[in-house]
């Protein structure tokens, strides 16, 4: 299950509140560059808690292009 772009479009970290890059996976996940931080979509459902975000490997999830 993806996310709706309609969701996608207003999700901002809880962290800094920047704009989150989604990786449809598996697994699938949003990402926030400013805060280094990668979040997990369980089921359809982002987990948008700091305390249970991993922290970023770029090797993992590169970039995406704009």
């Amino acid at each position: 299950m993806s996310l709706a772009p309609e969701l996608l479009a207003i999700l901002v970290c809880p962290k800094c509140k920047s704009k989150l890059e989604h990786y449809p996976g598996p697994p699938e996940v949003l990402v926030c560059r400013e805060s280094q931080l990668v979040y997990r979509v369980e089921d359809g459902i982002p987990v948008m808690l700091i305390d249970e975000a991993a922290p970023l490997d770029e090797a993992i999830y590169p970039p995406v292009s704009p």
